[in-house]
């Protein structure tokens, strides 16, 4: 299996060595050449596979001969010993909770795995890698303790100030040793501009410089697991039913999982792409023109505060098309397929906070600000398209635990939701963390000075 940047002026590269550069030489992104299939048998067959065992058949398809099957079956086994509740809401509607994990975040699915495949490609070189990473939430304490205490990687994490609940800044620096925190008074954008600059600086090639964020292709790979194990516990096999999945989307890497395993052959009706405020893509999907935002705009639902998704190059590139990592278009995807496969919607931050209140009041099902937009997301959904089943399989996904939230949560339905072992004791633990501008000299210059 090979990868090609999705600027297409690199050469194809094994998934390793994907894995540990991140971001291709020309700024474009990995995809791999080709997508493997699944055949209908061995999708039927998920039914009787754990999660770690349905991630080890995923994840061979991807890696084919570049690590022993029995060290890929260690570490889909070590990544994933926590739960994945499928959780019924009403008729055949659920809501995924990918917050069992050790930092309450479904980016925990990717960063464990991710994390020790990159100890053991390391480990059989004897290499060092320096992990940079922007954060607009989760990925940034995902990947923190993800890669925390290895002794060959270095972690570094840039988040905007004012953008994440403190929680979830403590969940990043309170930990310390190989992780180091900056802060940015910035939007999430500002913070990934300055990441993908240092990947392209030649004069920081010494560094061993790799990504941990969804730009890496070793964070999507994981990503496409949940889709398939959560059809196979929840759809008629037999018949391979259609499923339909919403997905609330900032950076798109949770969607782009998605949509690698309907081109691998789940079946799959529709995905739902449901974004907060910053409406690129509902807009894109719309019109066929694609304009960034800047700044991007801030909502309660923090972590999906992007401008311009990093992983809309590798969606356009899927679908026929080059986008380049500033957005811009020279061939033009089949915008057709697309809107046969997606549909994509705004919620707003009162469209959230209702949706929030009404799931709790009605159903008694506690989300989050993310999780609210992915379920209002999909009945805006089935109430555009008539004619859809109450029979219809539906999974909308909640990407972070509730308690991650707790000034909305208590504000809007005057409850604490309960903390989760991952999240005790964060408020009396020492902070360790540094400021940063958003000039890029300042930013270089601290990587040479701290890791040079």
């Amino acid at each position: 299996m090979l990868y090609l940047s999705t600027n297409r002026k690199s050469d194809p590269v094994s998934f390793s060595e994907a894995l540990l550069r991140g971001q291709a030489p020309d700024r474009g992104l990995y995809m791999p050449v080709t997508i493997p299939e699944f055949s209908r048998a061995t999708m039927a067959d998920f039914v009787n596979l754990s999660y770690d065992e349905i991630a080890f058949r995923v994840a061979t398809l991807y890696m084919e001969d570049e690590l022993p099957a029995q060290e890929l079956r260690r570490i889909t086994r070590e990544s994933y010993d926590f739960n994945i509740p499928l959780e019924r809401v009403t008729d055949r509607k659920y809501i995924m909770r990918l917050d069992q994990g050790p930092t309450a975040s479904f980016k925990d699915f990717a960063a464990r795995m991710m994390g020790r495949l990159m100890q053991y490609y390391l480990d059989q070189s004897n290499g060092r890698l320096l992990i940079l990473t922007a954060t607009s939430g989760d990925t940034g304490s995902a990947v923190a303790n993800a890669f925390y205490g290895l002794d060959n990687i270095q972690v570094v994490v840039l988040f905007p100030r004012s953008e994440v609940t403190e929680r979830q800044r403590r969940q990043m620096t309170t930990l310390g040793k190989n992780v180091h925190i900056l802060a940015l008074d910035s939007k999430f954008d500002d913070c990934q501009t300055l990441v993908k600059k240092a990947f392209a600086d030649q004069e920081l090639v010494h560094l061993k410089l790799s990504s941990a964020n969804s730009i890496n292709i070793g964070r999507l790979i994981p990503q496409i697991v949940y889709y398939f194990y959560a059809w196979s516990r929840l759809a008629r096999t037999d018949v391979h039913e259609n499923i339909i999945f919403s997905v609330p989307s900032g950076n798109f890497g949770d969607m782009m999982g998605g949509v690698l395993a309907l081109k691998m052959g789940l079946p799959v009706k529709k995905f739902v792409i449901a974004t907060n405020e910053n409406d690129e893509f509902p807009m894109y999907l719309n019109s066929g023109i694609y304009r960034k935002i800047e700044p991007s705009r801030n909502c309660i639902s923090s972590a999906m505060n992007v401008g311009h998704p990093s992983n809309l190059a590798r969606l356009v590139s899927l679908y026929g098309g080059l986008m380049d990592e500033q957005g811009k278009i020279t061939v033009e995807a089949d915008m057709e397929a697309m809107r046969k496969d997606l549909f994509s919607v705004s919620i707003d931050d009162t469209k959230t906070r209702e949706t929030i209140q009404k799931s709790y009041r009605e159903n008694g099902v506690l989300l989050e600000p993310h999780g609210a937009v992915g379920w209002a997301g999909l009945h805006e959904y089935l109430d555009h398209v008539p004619g859809i089943s109450k029979d219809q399989l539906c999974v909308s996904i909640e990407t972070a635990h509730p308690a991650k939230f707790p000034g909305e949560i208590q504000k809007l339905l005057e409850l604490e939701p309960a903390v989760p072992p991952s999240l005790e004791g964060l408020d009396h633990k020492t902070e360790f963390y540094s400021n940063l501008g958003l000039d890029y000299r300042e930013f270089k210059a601290y990587l040479l000075d701290q890791f040079g």
